[in-house]
């Protein structure tokens, strides 16, 4: 059986920036992307459909025109569960699974179900009364963080042991919601699990002094600064330093946040930098709910949320002292500079306050000094996703 990943072009436009250079279901939510979700269940890695040509060097994917005749569609956005695989692997063909939502969870295509017109036609669907979570809005990822660290920490956890905690001064409440991978390095902190699982990736690192609180999780490589203070509901991605204060927030990986300043409800692509004493708001002084930059509607939209952050970009950078505001957008490879608080949407390529343009060929050259901090490069594929985007900037970032 092939398993085939689709974005629903409104929820790929809605979870803009983070979505211009990649798609939906290589967002992080929780400890692993939602494709890696699939890719644990399912037992192999599903295909992808990908209609962007620029993605198409960086990401698998299966063409529009590859002769499969027998497949499952799944919607990208869903974070998988068990009680779900079992439901999609119980699907016939021409049978569509439904939570009567705007886009079915699992749709069983084969040639049975090809009308004259070559189009599908379902011939059943079946309701699915089970609890669905999707990614469709920027706040999403982080509303989700926390139940989505348990799940995948249940996922990939079942059935291994921790790598022991040797380190005498460090102090570890409810030792049982702790799992170290092999090589991580902790030296006087503490973890508390008490309210949440804590998940430390390999060669992962907590410095002297800082303090973790459950529900966490550290890719791989990724450390935190000494006096560090990582509150429940955050994940740290692969190869992130971080520092300060960080509550309920993700980032995605290759990104630093490495001195004090406080950042909440918020979530950040790959190769970011906040520059020292960076600070976010996450809460409005009238304690009203917060609005968003929503690149579907081009325009800002209540997000329902009281708590909101910074969504910040893949690639943008934030000066020092940098004050954003409640709800802010970053597009990508921005440069954020200057006095005061900088607007609450932050168009891709922009150049300090004022919206200068950031040289395309300049931030190729910033982007690769980065990249080759952690032993990657800036390459074709990746400067093909950064083109597009900087070409298109006026329409789609």
């Amino acid at each position: 059986m092939h398993y085939i990943l689709v974005d629903n072009p409104t929820v790929a436009n809605q979870l803009k920036p983070f979505t211009l250079v990649r798609p939906v279901a290589y967002i992080r939510v929780g400890i692993l992307t939602i494709i890696e979700k699939w890719e644990h269940l399912l037992g192999n890695k599903p295909d992808y459909l990908l209609v962007e040509e620029h993605f198409q060097a960086k990401f698998p994917n299966i063409s529009p025109e590859a002769d499969i005749t027998s497949y499952m569609q799944i919607d990208s956005s869903v974070c998988p569960d068990k009680a779900l695989i079992a439901a999609i692997k119980q699907l016939k063909p021409g049978e569509i699974l439904d939570d009567n939502s705007e886009t079915p969870l699992a749709f069983y295509m084969d040639e049975s179900v090809i009308g004259e017109d070559g189009l599908p036609k379902p011939t059943k669907i079946i309701p699915y009364q089970g609890e669905v979570t999707r990614i469709n809005h920027l706040w999403d990822i982080f509303k989700s963080n926390g139940a989505q660290i348990k799940a995948d920490f249940d996922l990939i956890t079942a059935g291994r042991t921790s790598a022991p905690i040797n380190d005498p001064h460090t102090i570890v409440y409810n030792p049982e919601n702790v799992f170290l991978e092999e090589g991580v390095s902790l030296k006087a902190c503490v973890l508390n699990a008490e309210k949440g699982v804590i998940y430390l990736g390999k060669d992962s690192q907590i410095s002297e002094g800082s303090i973790v609180q459950g529900n966490f999780a550290l890719g791989e490589h990724a450390v935190v600064n000494p006096g560090g203070k990582m509150r429940g509901d955050t994940t740290i991605g692969p190869y992130c330093k971080v520092g300060g204060e960080i509550s309920n927030s993700v980032f995605f990986g290759y990104s630093n946040k490495g001195h004090d300043g406080f950042l909440g409800n918020s979530v950040v692509g790959e190769w970011c930098n906040f520059g020292a004493d960076t600070n976010c708001s996450n809460l409005k002084n009238n304690y009203a709910n917060i609005k968003v930059w929503n690149y579907h509607k081009n325009d800002f939209t209540d997000s329902g949320q009281q708590f909101c952050g910074v969504m910040m970009g893949d690639h943008s950078k934030a000066g020092i002292n940098t004050m954003f505001n409640t709800g802010t957008v970053v597009g990508i490879n921005a440069n954020v500079f200057g006095a005061g608080f900088p607007p609450k949407f932050i168009p891709s390529f922009a150049w300090g306050h004022g919206f200068g343009t950031y040289d395309l060929a300049k931030a190729f050259e910033a982007a690769d000094r980065m990249m080759e901090r952690r032993g990657k490069a800036c390459d074709q594929a990746e400067q093909k996703i950064l083109t597009y985007v900087f070409e298109n900037r006026q329409t789609i970032s």
